[in-house]
Formats: structure tokens, sequence, C-alpha cells
């Protein structure tokens, strides 16, 4: 499985994909599992007071946990088999909505983006064109028109209904669907990273990676009533993040947000913002959010993880360590092997 990121570099991922970083939903925590030995001396104390107060749940949680870290050891071989699947037996319901057009895209981010490459573009002058939400450097835009999202959730729904095989987005999104498998990598989200996203997170957020944006992972989540409702406060594995509010029609689900994840909960005030059809919401991946639940309808929404290899291969924003690699297919999680240029210091846009 390639993709066009694989034309320009070597992408991994960290040893800690498999253990670290598991969402148990029951008790909204997020653990690390090496061994059942190590699980015990860590969480067990923490669980009980969390509600895990028996054996009989406790080894329930352990068997969640070690059927989780098997299916993350299997991810490469399982995600190719799924995507070799659907490219063999899927019939796309609106085949265009795989290949960006600039008539897909909102009149105003082509607007921004033109900004970002004239010569006195600058941070100042940018934020002042998009919209306070009262967040600290998380913004709102304009990216789609209404008519572009609604002909893609029609798709997204006839593959959904589709007896094609389905992976989960991660621990925390049960249901939506992985974008690289259904075929939107090369033709959809890369141009979309490349030559509209990049140029915004230059000017916003150049001191976590935004001028080195070279790989991301996406994917899109869904949200109704008897399947996920919201989403518990979490950052993600990206250096910048875009969250793109499809539809269709709902209530409430109010994406809130809080500090950066070094800062403690019980030290923070969290920001509640409100998510439009059609707009995005372009943050930090390592600022802390969630989703407030919706209380009917449905929601998709798209989420694009931007990841920048120069960041990360310092240290993997997971697990805080240098990143132990491990070969992996497509963006993977988008560490490379440092060149000298990167060691250096050295940064290309891409």
């Amino acid at each position: 499985m390639t993709n066009e990121g694989d034309k320009k570099s070597r992408f991994y991922t960290c040893s800690c994909f498999t253990t670290d970083n598991i969402f148990l939903d029951d008790y909204k925590l997020h653990v690390r599992f090496v061994s059942e030995h190590q699980f015990r001396l860590e969480y067990q104390q923490l669980l009980t007071r969390f509600g895990c107060v028996t054996e009989q749940q406790f080894v329930d949680v352990l068997t969640k946990v070690s059927q989780e870290v098997d299916r993350r050891r299997r991810i490469c071989e399982t995600s190719a088999e799924r995507t070799a699947a659907i490219k063999n037996t899927y019939e796309p319901l609106r085949p265009h909505v795989y290949h960006l057009q600039d008539s897909y895209l909102a009149p105003k981010l082509k607007q921004l983006v033109a900004y970002c490459s004239s010569s006195d573009a600058c941070e100042e002058g940018l934020t002042e064109l998009l919209e306070d939400v009262g967040a600290p450097r998380v913004y709102r835009l304009p990216v789609f028109e209404k008519s572009f999202c609604e002909q893609l959730v029609e798709e997204l729904e006839h593959f959904e209904e589709s007896t094609a095989p389905k992976g989960r987005p991660n621990t925390m999104n049960h249901y939506g669907i992985l974008l690289n498998e259904l075929g939107f990598d090369e033709d959809f989200i890369t141009p979309l990273r490349e030559h509209y996203l990049q140029p915004l997170a230059s000017l916003l957020y150049p001191d976590c990676g935004g001028r080195c944006l070279d790989s991301h992972k996406a994917f899109v989540v869904k949200y109704a009533m008897n399947e996920d409702l919201d989403l518990s406060y979490h950052y993600d594995n990206a250096e910048v993040t875009l969250n793109v509010s499809l539809g269709k029609e709902f209530k409430d689900g109010n994406l809130f947000f809080g500090d950066m994840r070094q800062v403690s909960i019980s030290e923070t005030e969290c920001t509640e913002v409100e998510h439009r059809v059609s707009e995005g919401l372009l943050h930090r991946g390592q600022h802390m959010h969630g989703a407030l639940p919706i209380s009917c309808g449905q929601r998709w929404n798209l989420i694009v993880w931007m990841r920048a290899s120069q960041e990360r291969n310092k240290l993997c924003p997971m697990c805080n360590r240098k990143p132990s690699l491990m070969e992996a297919d497509g963006f993977a999680d988008g560490f490379t092997k440092q060149s000298e240029s990167q060691q250096n210091g050295f940064c290309e846009l891409t």
C-alpha cells in the first residue's frame, strides 16, 4: 500500500503506538499496556477509584486492552487487506468527490490562501481575517461549499451501508471511516494539505511544525443517537489538526478547548466553540479538546491530523520519548529517519 508521501520520504510509526494511549471508554482513561504485571501495578488502584471494583471487572478491562494491543500489532496487514477489498468490490456512489476540485472549496478559504502567498503576509494579518472563537490559537474558517459537503456525506453513507470492510479511526471513535482505505489520500487529502492547509499552518503555527507538514492521517467520524454521542477530553497524534463539520442535521455537540496537554485539567478553564456545517476549526494537535454530546440528529466530521516529521522525530508526542521506529505502510504515524538537514534544523516547505 503506497501513497503520494512515499515518493518523497519513507514514513514510520513509533513502537509506542502498540502499547500506549489505549482509551478505556467505560472509565474515560488512557492507559499503557506492556504486560499484565505492569498494568496491575500502574492502573488497578486507579481503576478501582473509577468504579472497577471486582476482579471480574478488572479481567474484562485486561481482555479489552490486550485485544486492542493485538489489533494494533496487526494493523498494517489488516488495513492493507481492507484497502484491497474496498478497491476490488466497492462501487462509489459519487466518484467525483474523491478528486479535490477548486469548485468544492469555499471562496473565503481561497482568499485566505491567496493572502498567505502575498509579499506582506504575516501571522497577525492572517488572524485578522479569521474569526476569533475565544480559545487561544484556535481558528474557524470556511472550508467547503455546503453542496459538496452534502455529496461527500452521501458517498460516506453509501460506503457505510455497503458490505465492504471497515476499520475504526481510533480507540475513541467507534463509528467512522479511514479515508486512506477508501481512496481519498492521493487526489483529495494530500492536495488539500499541501496547497491549502500548509500555507495557513505556516503562518499560524511555525513554532510547532506548521511550516514542515509532510504527512497526515485523515478520517471521518460519525455522531448519532444510540452510537457515539460525544468525545472525551484528549489531544491528537498531530502537530496541526483540521476538524470540519460536514453535516447532517443535528443539535448541540459543540467542541470545547482547554489548554495544552502539559497543563493539568484542574488548572484549565475550557472554552466552548460552535461547530458549523461546512466550516473547519484549525488548532494545534497538542491542544486538549473534546466534543459535547449531540441531543438529536446525526453529525459527520472530517478530521485531518497533519504531521511534521521534523518535530516528531525529536520527541514522540504520544509517549514523550525519542521515537523507536517501526516499519509501516503509507504515511504511518509521520516519523522519518532523520537526514543531515533535519538534524541541523533545516526545514523546507512541502
